[in-house]
């Protein structure tokens, strides 16, 4: 396999109040930053607060339409991520012991070769070159690569197969 390099280039910027990820590398593995429950907490409030991305104003018509989709699908560069952590390849998913050590590419850990994030996102207003969101779970200032509108049917609906140890993360984390 070729070790090829591409520039991305950012499209904008999040604007937030979440400073910092809920995740860091610890030996060779990632590890909570707070207790558990201060986690859930803090997920909590930054999926319902209101995010903005801000699209650069040199192509802000590349928004034009979005006001008509309630979601999309924003990409974007976990940008506090350290260059030692993107060398991870198995990691225990949330730092959390009690679930298998699995492959990254098994995981929604932002410790990746490229960490490349998405979340699907609440779209409430459009001013100008500015979105406001919910449901974002980026931080502060992490630059946008993409934005995509979410169209449900273009995505599976039956037959979603989930390990069992990432529904009871998803159960914890919305409890």
């Amino acid at each position: 396999m070729s070790e090829e390099f591409f520039q991305i280039r950012p499209v904008g910027v999040i604007k937030n109040k979440v400073k910092k990820p809920f995740l860091k590398t610890d030996n060779n593995d990632l590890k909570l930053q707070k207790e558990i429950n201060i986690i859930k907490t803090n997920y909590q409030k930054s999926y319902n607060q209101t995010s903005k991305i801000i699209i650069n104003k040199e192509i802000v018509s590349i928004l034009d339409g979005i006001e008509e989709y309630s979601h999309l699908i924003v990409l974007y560069w976990a940008h506090k991520v350290p260059e030692e952590s993107r060398k991870l390849t198995k990691v225990h998913p949330m730092g959390r012991r009690d679930t298998p050590l699995t492959g990254i590419f098994s995981t929604c850990s932002p410790a990746r070769p490229n960490p490349v994030l998405t979340s699907i996102v609440r779209l409430y207003t459009r001013k100008e070159n500015i979105l406001h969101v919910k449901g974002l779970d980026a931080i502060d200032g992490s630059p946008v690569i993409d934005i995509k509108p979410y169209v449900k049917v273009f995505y599976p609906q039956n037959d979603v197969v989930v390990p069992v140890w990432m529904n009871k993360i998803c159960q914890e984390m919305k409890q």
